[in-house]
């Protein structure tokens, strides 16, 4: 797909529903974060022409989770438990949307996240989210 940002590549990981919503770009930061980024197509869009609310939250749910399991090696099996999500701008198609997470904590049976999203250095949502540690 053209106009992808320098530095970013497909997903490294990848799923029936990743593949269904994508594609989905990542780079990793200096501090090793990984950011995901999507060129907005008009199957990310609801019928008003901007990028659909369940889109967000699944970007969300794969950020956060994607940088709290890996924030540790070997990576640290969870499942999401809750999301809280903050819609403050639109996206249209043809965007640039780039995800940015932090991870707060990762303890022995919770893990917290946020995340901003950003199109042309303007925020447009944000996230976060607490998920439960999976143990054998």
């Amino acid at each position: 797909m053209s106009g992808i940002p320098e530095g970013f590549t497909p997903l490294f990981r990848a799923s029936p529903f990743t593949d269904l919503i994508g594609p989905i770009f990542n780079r990793r930061t200096d501090t090793g974060a990984l950011v995901l980024g999507v060129r907005v197509a008009m199957q990310h869009c609801n019928a008003r022409g901007l990028m659909h609310g369940g889109v967000f939250c699944s970007l969300a749910d794969i950020a956060l989770g994607y940088n709290a399991a890996f924030a540790s090696d070997p990576p640290t099996p969870m499942v999401s438990a809750s999301q809280t999500m903050d819609f403050i701008g639109s996206v249209k198609e043809g965007d640039w949307l780039e995800v940015d997470t932090q991870v707060r904590k990762v303890g022995r049976s919770l893990a917290f996240a946020d995340c901003l999203f950003h199109v042309d250095g303007q925020l447009v949502a944000r996230a976060s989210a607490v998920f439960n540690v999976m143990h054998p």
